[in-house]
């Protein structure tokens, strides 16, 4: 069965039609791009942390994250007396990040 010979053969499957030759495109195209991620990602050099290096990363991801999240607070803070905690909790963060380098 076939509407548009230009465009492939639809098969019909009963309750549903199946375009082949769109199926067979899409399909071939992730593949592709899966395959060159996969090898972009083998040509990256890989950066060995030392145990201390990657606590320190760690330990800083975690000081950035409460970070925003005292600044998302500061957006809805309505109390001036927390406001002002929030000031505290958000200088001492980055006084941490600083030292952290």
């Amino acid at each position: 069965m076939s509407i548009f010979p230009t465009m492939g053969t639809l098969i019909d499957r009963g309750d549903w039609t199946y375009n082949r030759v769109m199926a067979r495109g899409w399909e071939s195209k992730s593949v592709e791009e899966q395959q060159s991620e996969a090898k972009s990602e083998k040509e990256r050099p890989k950066i060995r942390l030392t145990p201390n290096e990657l606590a320190k990363r760690r330990k800083k991801d975690g000081l950035l994250l409460s970070r925003n999240r005292v600044l998302q607070q500061m957006q809805s803070a309505n109390s001036p007396a927390h406001r002002q905690m929030l000031e505290l909790a958000l200088a001492d963060l980055d006084s941490q990040i600083t030292r952290l380098g």
